[in-house]
Formats: structure tokens, sequence, C-alpha cells
């Protein structure tokens, strides 16, 4: 694998699941995470956890299809961006599709050739490495959004 596409895997790794020296990622902040915890809203209007675990499958979805140029692979649940959670799936439904959409990601990432990294994928004409470089920052900012609705909920926001 090429050096600049391992670091970019080694990066998405680490914002999602892998050890971290900044605190808790995407995945550290679900864990031990109830159903009931990922329903709490912390005001009318504002994203729970449940939402915002959703979302964050929805972009490495996104992400996966701009990098691999797919355009007829759908996302598992109907909508764009934000989803309710007022549907027949589960909590552990939800963190399996977001463990599923990242595994997706890294493959992508991973065939990725390295010579093209500079190139657009998208309308607005963002090169593939400044997207997989964004989809990361995306899993940190919304680990710590997670990490404050926990404590919010009271509860210990360690979690990694």
């Amino acid at each position: 694998m090429h050096a600049s596409i391992a670091l970019l895997v080694d990066l998405v790794d680490e914002a999602f699941d892998h050890p971290a020296w900044h605190g808790p990622t995407l995945r550290g902040s679900l864990k031990g995470v109830t159903a009931a915890q990922a329903a709490w809203r912390p005001a009318r209007g504002r994203h729970n956890i449940r939402e915002i675990a959703i979302h964050a499958a929805y972009w490495k979805h996104a992400v996966t299809k701009r990098l691999t140029g797919e355009t007829r692979w759908l996302f598992p649940i109907e909508g764009a961006n934000w989803f309710g959670a007022a549907r027949s799936r589960s909590w552990t439904d939800d963190l399996r599709l977001l463990g599923e959409e990242h595994r997706k990601l890294r493959k992508a990432i991973a065939a990725y050739p390295a010579r093209a990294l500079r190139r657009p994928v998208d309308t607005r004409k963002q090169t593939a490495e400044f997207t997989i470089r964004g989809i990361a920052a995306h899993d940190l900012y919304h680990a710590g959004q997670i990490q404050l609705l926990k404590k919010l909920q009271g509860r210990k926001a360690g979690g990694q």
C-alpha cells in the first residue's frame, strides 16, 4: 500500500476505533451507551446520540460512494444527512451499520490510487485527500458531541 494511502487509512481508523492520543474515538464514545441513553435528547430540536451515530454512518457511506464512483448504491435508511430514530431498527442495528460503513470506507481508501488523491471527487471540486481527512475530522467532531451528551445525562464521559 502506498504510504499516503496507509496514512489516510490510519487517520480514519484512529478517529473511529483505534488507539489515539486525543481521547475517545467515535466508536469509543459510543461504548456502553444504552438504547435509552442514545435516544435521550438534551432539548427540543437537538440531536440525540442515536441520530449522531446514524448521521456518521451516512457520511461514511457518502464518502465511500465519492471515492468509488458508485452512484446506485443506496444507504440502507431512507433519507439523507439526519435521520429520526422513529423506525423499526434497533440501536444495535444502528451501531452495526456504523461499523459496516466504516469497514466499507477503509476498504475504499485502501484501494484508492495514490496518484488520484488530489483529483476532485465531488461537484464542489473537493479532492479525495481533503474528503478523507474530512471524514476523519467528522468522526472526532461527533465523538466530542457524544461525550458532551453523556455528561449532560450525568454519565461519566470516559469510555474508550
